[in-house]
């Protein structure tokens, strides 16, 4: 009930009055029945923004660490997150990987939209990474279609670590659902996970137009030099003696 009502009147608008977004091929989504929408994700406001012009509900897999922050600021975090119907998934080891397929599983089976982020985790540079194989599992065990997706313009309106959106509009385009129904009973096979995974990030691509990094974002998100030792890479002590 309070999904539809941050949908319609307390949140929705609000979203539609800041990022103005223009929708394209939203026909592709079906009316009804399970299906995964996989997309790109460049920023905190995609989870909000795909919800906002769905006709249909869509439920999220996110990041426990969404539910879990401190402050006044965490909580409320938590709580839109809660609201808005999303689940809470622990990423961290092989067991977490599996829950969150139970999880994602479980949404489908009710039939209903799944929606999920292949890259596991947000952009940190506006450029599409390598997905994980966790959306052609679920793909393939449900046998449900899969609409790839591609959040436009949404980096530039609130880049990781920016608090509060800059007004500016917004494209979400969504493509043609990919049948992988010729793979059924062929998720065990690591060979056809990649191949499935390849075929959605391709689409996303295609629609998104960024560009491509074949290497998994969190990878390189870890290799970033921090602000600490980019300063001490600019500024080296002075050997000693």
């Amino acid at each position: 009930m309070f999904y539809y009502l941050l949908k319609y009147v307390l949140l929705g608008p609000l979203l539609r009055l800041v990022f103005r977004p223009r929708i394209e091929g939203l026909d592709h989504v079906p009316a009804t029945g399970p299906a995964i929408i996989a997309g790109n994700h460049l920023s905190f406001s995609d989870h909000f923004l795909m919800p906002a012009i769905l006709k249909r509900r869509i439920t999220f897999l996110a990041k426990a660490e969404y539910f879990t922050g401190p402050g006044v600021k965490g909580r409320l975090t938590a709580f839109f997150f809660r609201s808005a119907g999303q689940i809470p998934v622990d990423r961290s080891g092989k067991e977490a990987g599996r829950a969150a397929i139970r999880e994602g599983l479980g949404v489908l089976d009710k039939g209903e939209l799944l929606g999920i982020y292949p890259e596991g985790t947000r952009s940190h540079d506006g450029r599409l990474y390598k997905g994980k194989v966790g959306v052609a599992v679920m793909a393939l065990r449900a046998g449900v279609p899969v609409i790839p997706c591609a959040m436009i313009g949404t980096f530039e309106a609130q880049p990781p670590g920016r608090t509060l959106p800059r007004v500016r509009p917004v494209t979400i385009r969504f493509g043609e659902p990919l049948d992988f129904s010729r793979f059924a009973g062929m998720e065990q096979q690591k060979a056809v996970l990649r191949a499935v995974t390849d075929e959605i990030m391709y689409a996303i691509l295609t629609l998104s137009e960024q560009e491509y990094v074949d290497q998994y974002a969190a990878v390189a998100k870890a290799e970033q030099p921090t602000e600490k030792s980019a300063k001490e890479r600019r500024f080296p002590k002075a050997p000693l003696g």
